[in-house]
């Protein structure tokens, strides 16, 4: 059954975000812990749980994706920068605890001039203090775009970066379409050749998730800038097939495409449908 969804807003809490998700048709969905620019989370709320949990268990909805904030940066040159992103990272994964069983996704930051070695062990550094305190939460690791000095440009990196940290065998990676393009891989000529350098440098059992975006520059430009599907120099037809490799399919697939909620409906309708033409059976497509 295909887990297809879009990045939501939490400011309305748990369960609006799982009301908003069946309204689009979604079975999964993506949410930033806090402010994206950072800042101090709501507290939880267990009433707002509790229904969460109810809404996802009676609609097949899950696993969903919380998102770290875009300002951390784990591995700054900055001791001040690096302290408030740990800090960050172990309250979102204590917070996570309350939803058993989900995804928690991070940039892993940029070296700033200190080089890709000491980035790495700064990095796994952080997640050797934060990652045991959510036993009940998988922390995934994002393929990056390569822009400026950030880490994860390369599977290579991301392996490093595991191979370093003690907590190292319980870490994921979520693979995201754009920046791996802008990084170099070519998914839309080569995606069997790219997945089986991913299971040779990282193992396909690590990947737990998947960013379903178009890419606004060429394959290699390592700048980052993600387009809705159909649009920019990512094919539709490429990430479809990206959808329906059977070595993917299971995985939750979440758009980050630059579009409001009617535009990520119609996203998710047009990925379900070309899911069950393809692959027959269901498609994940949930009804309100």
């Amino acid at each position: 059954m295909l887990k297809i969804g879009c990045h939501l807003s939490s400011a309305g809490g748990y369960a609006a975000m799982a009301r908003t998700a069946l309204s689009i048709g979604a079975n999964t969905f993506q949410f930033f812990t806090r402010n994206p620019r950072g800042g101090a989370a709501k507290a939880v709320d267990p009433d707002d749980v509790s229904e969460f949990i109810s809404i996802c268990g009676a609609n097949g909805i899950g696993p969903v994706i919380a998102h770290a904030p875009y300002t951390l940066n784990a591995c700054a040159a900055d001791a001040r920068v690096r302290e408030f992103s740990s800090a960050t990272i172990c309250d979102d994964l204590a917070r996570m605890e309350c939803i058993p069983g989900n995804l928690y996704n991070f940039h892993p930051g940029s070296h700033v001039g200190q080089g890709a070695d000491e980035g790495i062990r700064l990095i796994a550094e952080m997640l050797d203090r934060a990652v045991p305190s959510a036993p009940h939460t998988t922390v995934l690791l994002e393929t990056m775009a390569g822009k400026g000095s950030e880490v994860g440009r390369s599977f290579e990196e991301l392996r490093r970066i595991i191979d370093t940290a003690e907590c190292g065998e319980s870490l994921g990676v979520c693979l995201d379409t754009c920046h791996v393009w802008d990084g170099g891989y070519d998914i839309a000529e080569d995606m069997d050749g790219v997945l089986k350098e991913f299971d040779s440098v990282l193992g396909l059992d690590r990947l737990k998730a998947v960013h379903l975006n178009g890419s606004l520059n060429t394959l290699g430009a390592h700048k980052d800038r993600h387009a809705k599907l159909g649009e920019g120099f990512l094919s539709l037809d490429a990430l479809i097939r990206v959808v329906t490799d059977p070595r993917l399919s299971a995985l939750p697939f979440v758009l980050e495409t630059p579009n409001d909620l009617d535009g990520y409906a119609a996203e998710i309708k047009l990925i379900s449908e070309e899911y069950s033409r393809i692959c027959g059976g269901a498609s994940g497509k949930t009804d309100e």
